[in-house]
């Protein structure tokens, strides 16, 4: 027999003053209450109950037993609404992962305003381009780059992949602008170097595409140490447009190229939020996502 169900019946029984007032305020039968208490009290090996045909009342165990009982379901009753309440309300402890590059660049500057927005969430970032285990990490948002493949685990697109070619005002003014794809063969290009990627820059317009080899005197798998190199006048650098649209409006980047789709591989490039697969995604969960989403509009 249920536990809960007899530690309640009892609770009911002690407050109502009888079995039968019990039974109508837990709407079931008195033979119920009567054996759910039976069961109680052969569990626990003592009478909690004196019990007469017109009246009852409670031993001294039952009155321990009572203070007790009632204290624990209270506090029981009060971590049900609470956990309760994270399916309803915009609170806790939110864990996310995000990438160096686009995380320095893009969302950590916009986290205060989130945050503003929730003062109940409490965020915990962790800055990393691996693709970790977001389940046994604890982790309840990522953003990931390139197209999902556990499909335990749901993506949302935040951006459409687009890349741009810059250089620093620095870097064009000592060596000159490249006036077609071509002519970045000659010019130091900074390559990002990772799974999937390489060194042959492709430009696509009008439904052509015109391929660029193109190498220089730094490759990297870190973006932020790319977009670093071109401002600082290394070279010509290939990134996501939402990671340079910063630094193209402050003037440290020039755009090359503007009117080409550009990529270094054949691999979706877009960035996704990226979520533990399950029926319920928290709202504090939710609501992170959906400012990524806002966000990246913007971009």
């Amino acid at each position: 027999m249920d536990e809960m169900l007899t530690n309640r019946a009892f609770l009911q029984v002690v407050e109502s003053g009888s079995f039968s007032a019990a039974s109508l305020e837990l709407n079931v039968s008195v033979a119920t209450v009567a054996r759910q208490i039976n069961s109680l009290e052969a569990r626990l090996g003592v009478h909690l109950l004196h019990r007469t045909t017109r009246t009852m009342s409670l031993t001294e165990a039952g009155k321990l037993y009572r203070d007790r009982i009632r204290d624990l379901l209270g506090q029981f009753d009060s971590v049900k609404r609470e956990i309760a309440s994270y399916q309803k309300d915009v609170k806790g402890l939110l864990r996310v992962h995000l990438r160096h590059s686009v995380g320095n660049q893009v969302i950590v500057p916009a986290l205060p305003a989130f945050l503003k927005q929730n003062p109940n969430i409490k965020l915990e970032v962790s800055l990393t381009d691996e693709r970790q285990d977001l389940v046994a990490h604890g982790v309840d948002v990522a953003v990931w780059l390139g197209s999902l493949e556990d499909s335990s685990l749901i993506a949302r697109r935040l951006t459409p992949g687009r890349r741009m070619v810059c250089c620093s005002p620095a870097y064009a003014k000592e060596h000159g602008l490249p006036e077609t794809p071509q002519d970045l063969a000659r010019h130091n290009c900074i390559v990002y170097r990772a799974k999937s990627y390489d060194s042959l820059w492709r430009f696509a317009k009008d439904g052509k595409i015109e391929a660029v080899s193109v190498s220089g005197n730094l490759e990297s798998e870190s973006s932020a140490v790319l977009m670093t190199s071109a401002i600082a006048g290394l070279g010509m650098v290939m990134l996501q447009e939402s990671m340079v649209r910063g630094a193209i409006t402050s003037g440290q980047l020039i755009p090359v190229f503007p009117e080409y789709h550009v990529s270094s591989t054949d691999a979706d490039t877009a960035l996704f939020a990226v979520y533990p697969g399950s029926k319920q995604t928290s709202p504090k969960a939710r609501a992170f996502i959906d400012f990524l989403v806002r966000l990246f509009k913007e971009y």
